[in-house]
């Protein structure tokens, strides 16, 4: 899928995995520095950031390319998980009912060269474009400090913030959501 100025999305695959993992770790240190300590980005890393290979098995885990280049990540499920990837214990496999649930939007992370060029837009409309047409309403998010401007700025809204003690490092998130239709 092509979204202009050389950015295409395509789904993620198996292969993709460890040059996800590699831009997640990058993403998180440079786009965190200013709203997490060291200490919590690395927290973060360690027990909560990452792929969930789930959704790269279910296509619905996106990879934006600029070139031969990985400019970004990022995904839509109909899974229970709001958020964590594969190493975060608190994940839930179930189904949702679209009827009464709300899809999760999950992991959007992008490579610190590509900030500022749309990525992040490019991913999150695709999400919202697929989950609309999986019969979802409305979705929900687990945000970054540094995602909250963004995803505000997209029509969610904050729940309040809320703290994960990450291997014994509390560190602040923030639940949001947002009505599609």
């Amino acid at each position: 899928m092509s979204e202009g100025n050389g950015l295409m999305l395509r789904a993620a695959t198996a292969a993709d995995v460890p040059l996800l993992e590699t831009l997640i770790a990058a993403s998180a240190r440079a786009l965190g520095t200013g709203f997490y300590t060291e200490a919590e980005t690395e927290a973060a890393i360690a027990h909560v950031f990452g792929v969930d290979s789930e959704l790269v098995a279910d296509g619905s885990y996106l990879v934006a390319m600029v070139g031969e280049q990985i400019a970004g990540c990022g995904g839509w499920s109909q899974r229970a998980t709001l958020f964590g990837g594969d190493r975060f214990a608190g994940r839930a496999s179930g189904v949702l009912d679209p009827a009464h649930q709300a899809a999760k939007i999950r992991a959007f992370f992008v490579a610190p060269a590509f900030t500022r060029r749309g990525v992040a837009n490019a991913l999150l409309t695709a999400c919202e474009s697929a989950a609309a047409a999986a019969g979802f309403a409305s979705t929900e998010l687990m945000a970054t400090l540094p995602g909250v401007p963004f995803y505000l700025a997209n029509g969610y809204q904050s729940d309040g913030e809320t703290m994960l003690d990450l291997g014994g490092v509390p560190v602040r998130f923030v639940p949001m959501h947002k009505r599609l239709r």
